[in-house]
């Protein structure tokens, strides 16, 4: 129960008491984190449920289906998205990269990465509601908790944190890697048998979305490592973004 509310008490907005604040608990709660982002993912398919039956066509809905999650984490993912693209475009070094980023304001690799990765997600998402509501909802849904999914291998063991302070130090190299890649490996076949539900097909895609999700996030995650010295709040939010924003675009492929 600690472990479930460290994932929704720092993921979500979810009413959820975190009692502890320790290593112990980070870990629990990063190996939680893809729970935490199918309850997110839910929450926006069924909002996208809502207002189809209702006339608003598919376009309102993926719009409303990619505001929720962001209402849903107050945001920060999308901030830790726009500071991150500010501090590896900064062509500075890590120190001053790592100060850039902690500044309120965006600077414009921020802004630019906002608004491309909002008009993909919205994009993908009203392709795949223009298949079906179904299709739409499963694109949401695994978007979300592999978004999740790629904040537990970047808490994994081997991988640092940036700052001494902060999201990244309590849960950096918190996670064993054997218990990362059982993680993945259930939500794997949890997105498997989704999307056997509407095809076998869907099935393969399904799996298929969800390992481009993760390789992107790993592919930012090495770099950010190699930029900044290891992981921050910020580079999570980054990581969430570029997995969920792959996953969706995967999916409208084939």
């Amino acid at each position: 129960m600690d472990g479930l509310r460290f994932a929704f008490g720092t993921l979500t907005v979810f009413p959820a008491r975190i009692t502890r604040w320790d290593r112990e608990a980070a870990r629990a709660g990063m190996l939680c984190a893809p729970l935490a982002g199918l309850a997110v993912g839910l929450t926006a398919a069924a909002a996208g449920g809502v207002l189809l039956p209702l006339g608003s066509g598919p376009l309102v809905a993926a719009v409303v289906s990619v505001a929720v999650p962001a209402l849903l984490t107050r945001g920060l993912h999308l901030d830790g998205l726009a500071d991150t693209a500010d501090g590896l475009g900064s062509a500075k070094p890590a120190e001053d990269a790592l100060r850039i980023m902690k500044q309120s304001d965006i600077g414009p690799f921020g802004v630019i990465s906002l608004v491309l990765s909002l008009l993909a997600q919205v994009a993908a998402v009203y392709e795949l509601y223009g298949a079906g509501w179904a299709r739409g909802a499963l694109g949401v849904v695994l978007a979300a908790t592999v978004a999740r999914l790629a904040l537990t291998h970047a808490s994994r063991h081997g991988v640092p944190a940036a700052r001494p302070e902060g999201l990244g130090a309590v849960v950096a190299a918190t996670v064993p890697v054997r218990a990362a890649t059982l993680a993945t490996a259930a939500v794997l076949l949890a997105a498997a048998a989704s999307g056997l539900l509407l095809s076998p097909y869907d099935a393969v895609r399904a799996v298929l979305a969800a390992g481009a999700g993760l390789a992107a996030a790993a592919l930012l995650l090495r770099r950010c490592v190699r930029r900044f010295g290891g992981v921050t709040g910020d580079v999570f939010g980054a990581l969430a973004e570029t997995a969920a924003t792959t996953v969706l675009l995967a999916l409208t492929l084939g």
